[in-house]
C-alpha cells in the first residue's frame, strides 16, 4: 500500500506537464548566500552553516573538517552535493565528512533541504545540502584573500575568472594552516587529552587505551592541520542554446589532529570531477535537457603515529580507507499550459575499501575493515510544479533500486527498493504572507560500515541484514516578508521506521534497526529597525525518542544527537557604504535529554558573544576584524554518541571543548 501511494504521486506528476514561474516553497529548504563573504574564520563549511541555519548543528571533531547535523540527523541520513557531485567520506569515524571536501571561500550558494523533499538526489532521507560553487564569468574578475588569527592561523587564497562569448574560465586556490586552538580553560588540543587521561582511574580497564591516546612529547605542540585546495572550471558555449560545463576540485589536508579520537589523519586527499552538457529551449514544450557525469574519490589513512600508543616504534597502527563515488544523471524539463515538469534518471556507484597496517605493513592476522564494498543505485524521479490562484503546489516522486555487495564470502549481499514521494503546498494569504505545508516519505539504504565493518580486533561491528530506513514526515510553517521585517517559523514531525542505530550493549553486530520519532520547531527573523540597523534572530528546538527501548539492558529511550534548544541574536549596523559592524550572541540550553546507555552525557548550558567589523576601505579592498567567544567561555557543543569511536574510560567519554577567545583579521583585494 505504501509503495502504491508513492508511485501514484509519480504517475500524477507525469500526467500534468507544463511551465509556470513559481516562488520557491519555503517548507523544504533554506537558502544561504554570501557564504564565502561571511566565512572569515576558516575554510570550515560546517562552522559557517551551523552559525547561520537554525536547523543545522555542528559536530566538533577537530580544528577543521567538522561535521553537520540537520535536525539531529547526520551520516547517510542526509545527502551532500557539490555542483551536482555527490560526495562521500572514506573515514568510518567521520574525520572527513562530505562538507569538508569543499571550502567555504569557493562557494556561491548553499541550499539546505530540511526533510524528505528532494527527489533528485539518492539518499536525501531527512535532509540534504546542495552546494553551488562560484561560476566563471565573461568579464575579467579576481580577488586575493589573506587571513590571520589566533592559534597560529593563516590563510592565503586567490580566485581569477574571465573569458569571452565562447569560453569562460575560473581558477581558485587556497592554502591554510592552523595551530592547536586553546579552549576557554586555557588548554590546547593535546592538553585536553592529557587532562582527560589524568582524570581516568588507574583501576579502569580502559586506562591503558586512554593513556595511549595522549600525544607524545615531541608532537604536543604540532600544528592542528594543513589544508590546500585548487578548483578549476570551464564553461563552453557550443551554440546559442547549448553549453558544456567542466569542473575539477582537488583537496589536500595533512596532519589533521582529532584529539578525542585515538587516531589522527595522516592526510586526507580528495578529487571531485564533473562534466555536464545542457541544451535549452529545444521546443515550446521541451524546455531543457541536462546530462551530467561526476566522479569523486577520497584517500584517508588515520594513525596512532603521534600518540603514546606508538611511542614504541614497533606499535604504530594505521587504518587506511578509500572510497569513490561516480554517477550519471539525466534531467528533462517540460513546460505545458501552466505546469512545470521535471523527469529524470539517476544512477550511481560507490566503492569503499579499508585495511589495517602495523608499522606500515599490512596486518595479515587482521581482517580488512571494509572488503571492497560496492553500492549500485538506479532511480527514476519526477517533480511537478503548478499554481492554482493563491495556491502553489509541488508533487515529487522517486523510485530506487539498490544493490550492495562486498568481497567477504561470509557477509551477505543486499538488495533494496524504495518508493519515495512528497507533496508541498503554499497558500499565499497576500503578497507578504503565506502558510505552507509539506508531507513526504523517503528512504535510505545502509552503508558499508553499518553492514560490513570489522574492527582491528576481528570484531564484526556491522550488521549484514539491516533494513533500509524510511522517514515519513510532515512540515508546517508560516512566512512573512515586508519592508519592516521578514519572519519564518517551521514545525516538523518525523516518524523513522527501521532507523539505523548503534547499540553499545552488544558484543557484535552493533548496528540495529529501531523505530523512532523526531519533532521540533525552527524560527528565523530579521527586523529592519532603521536603514542602517538590522536585528537577526533565530532559534531551534528538537526532540527525539525511540518508540521502544532497544533491549532489556539498553533502556534509555532518548534519541542520540538531539541538541537542546539553541538560538542566535545579532545586530548588524551599516555605518558606511558596504561597511558593517556585527554584535552577536549564541546561546544553548543544557543537554537534559540524551542517550546515556549509548555514550552520551549531560552537557552544560552555554552562551558566547562574537563581534565583527567589515570595513570597505575602497571598492577594491575590504578589511575585516573580528573576535569569537569574546568572554573566553569554556564549553562543549558536541555530545559523545558511540557511533563515533572516541577515547572512553568506563562510562566517561572524552568531550572536546570549543575554541576559546579567537581574534582574526582578513584582507580582501578585488580587481
Amino acid at each position: 500500500m505504501k509503495k502504491t501511494i508513492s508511485l501514484s504521486l509519480m504517475a500524477v506528476a507525469s500526467i500534468y506537464a507544463a511551465e509556470v514561474t513559481l516562488a520557491p516553497i519555503s517548507v523544504e529548504s533554506t537558502v544561504v548566500t554570501e557564504v564565502s563573504q561571511n566565512a572569515k574564520t576558516s575554510a570550515d563549511l560546517a562552522q559557517a552553516l551551523s552559525s547561520s541555519v537554525p536547523s543545522i548543528d555542528m559536530s566538533r571533531r577537530s580544528g577543521i573538517a567538522n561535521d553537520i547535523y540537520i535536525r539531529g540527523q547526520k551520516r547517510d541520513n542526509i545527502s551532500v552535493e557539490v555542483d551536482g557531485t555527490k560526495i562521500c567520506g572514506a573515514c568510518p569515524n567521520r574525520m572527513d565528512p562530505p562538507v569538508s571536501h569543499i571550502l567555504a571561500s569557493q562557494i556561491d550558494e548553499v541550499i539546505v533541504i530540511e526533510g524528505p523533499y528532494d527527489v533528485e538526489t539518492f539518499g536525501t532521507m531527512s535532509g540534504g545540502v546542495k552546494i553551488t560553487t562560484k561560476k566563471p564569468t565573461k568579464e575579467t574578475h579576481g580577488e586575493v584573500n589573506f587571513g590571520y588569527g589566533s592559534f597560529n592561523y593563516s590563510k592565503v587564497g586567490a580566485t581569477a575568472s574571465g573569458g569571452n562569448d565562447r569560453v569562460r574560465v575560473l581558477v581558485s586556490g587556497s592554502s591554510e594552516t592552523g595551530g592547536q586552538y586553546v579552549d576557554g580553560n586555557g588548554n590546547t588540543l593535546s592538553e585536553q587529552v592529557k587532562n582527560y587521561a589524568a582524570s581516568t582511574p588507574m583501576t579502569d580497564p580502559n586506562n591503558a587505551k586512554v593513556q595511549g591516546g595522549k600525544y607524545q612529547t615531541k608532537y604536543q605542540d604540532m600544528q592542528a592541520y594543513k589544508k590546500k585546495s585548487l578548483m578549476a572550471k570551464a564553461f563552453v558555449t557550443v551554440t546559442d542554446n547549448q553549453e558544456l560545463q567542466m569542473g575539477v576540485t582537488k583537496n589536500k589536508s595533512d596532519d589533521v589532529l582529532y584529539p578525542n579520537s585515538a587516531m589522527d589523519a595522516m592526510y586526507d586527499y580528495s578529487n571531485l570531477y564533473n562534466i555536464a552538457y545542457d541544451i535549452k529551449d529545444i521546443s515550446n514544450i521541451y524546455k531543457d535537457i541536462n546530462l551530467q557525469y561526476y566522479y569523486s574519490d577520497v584517500d584517508h589513512p588515520m594513525s596512532t603515529a603521534y600518540r603514546m600508543a606508538a611511542a614504541n616504534p614497533m606499535m604504530e597502527m594505521t587504518s587506511q580507507l578509500k572510497t569513490t563515488m561516480q554517477g550519471l544523471k539525466l534531467k528533462n524539463s517540460f513546460d505545458i499550459e501552466g505546469h512545470k515538469l521535471l523527469v529524470g534518471l539517476d544512477g550511481s556507484k560507490r566503492t569503499w575499501d579499508g585495511s589495517y597496517y602495523k608499522n606500515g605493513t599490512l596486518l595479515a592476522a587482521s581482517p580488512v575493515s571494509i572488503d571492497n564494498a560496492v553500492t549500485n543505485n538506479a532511480a527514476l524521479f519526477a517533480k511537478l510544479d503548478k499554481s492554482f490562484g493563491n495556491i502553489d503546489l509541488t508533487l515529487g516522486g522517486r523510485y530506487d533500486s539498490t544493490n550492495i555487495q562486498n568481497d567477504k564470502a561470509t557477509q551477505q549481499d543486499n538488495d533494496y527498493t524504495g518508493a519515495n514521494a512528497n507533496i508541498l503546498t503554499a497558500y499565499n494569504l497576500d503578497k507578504q504572507n503565506k502558510i505552507f505545508l509539506g508531507a513526504g516519505q523517503a528512504s535510505r539504504v545502509p552503508d558499508a560500515r553499518e553492514l560490513y565493518f570489522m574492527n582491528s580486533a576481528n570484531k564484526e561491528v556491522g550488521t549484514p541484514n539491516l533494513d533500509q530506513t524510511t522517514n515519513k514526515e510532515v512540515d508546517l510553517g508560516y512566512e512573512s516578508k515586508n519592508t519592516l521585517m521578514k519572519f519564518k517559523v517551521k514545525t516538523f514531525y518525523s516518524k523513522l521506521k527501521d532507523y539505523i542505530y548503534y547499540d553499545k550493549t552488544v558484543m557484535t553486530h552493533n548496528f540495529v534497526n529501531i523505530d523512532a520519532t523526531v519533532y521540533g520547531v525552527e524560527l528565523s527573523s530579521s527586523i529592519y529597525a532603521t536603514d542602517a540597523l538590522t536585528v537577526d534572530a533565530s532559534a531551534s528546538y528538537k526532540k527525539g525518542q525511540k518508540d521502544e527501548a532497544i533491549s532489556a539492558t539498553n533502556t534509555d529511550k532518548d534519541l542520540a544527537d538531539m541538541a537542546p534548544i539553541r538560538g542566535r541574536l545579532a545586530a548588524n549596523y551599516e555605518y558606511a557604504n558596504n561597511s558593517i559592524a556585527t554584535l552577536e550572541t549564541q546561546l544553548s540550553d543544557k543537554w537534559s535529554s540524551y542517550d546515556l546507555n549509548n555514550g552520551e552525557q549531560e552537557l552544560g548550558a552555554w552562551g558566547i558573544i562574537n563581534m565583527k567589523v567589515k570595513h570597505a576601505v575602497s571598492k577594491n579592498f575590504d578589511f575585516t576584524l573580528g573576535v569569537n567567544n569574546l568572554l573566553d567561555e569554556a564549553y562543549a557543543q558536541s555530545n559523545t554518541y558511540v557511533d563515533l569511536t572516541l577515547l572512553t574510560a568506563g562510562a566517561n567519554t572524552m568531550l572536546l571543548n570549543e575554541p576559546g577567545r579567537y581574534i582574526y583579521t582578513n584582507l580582501d583585494f578585488k580587481f
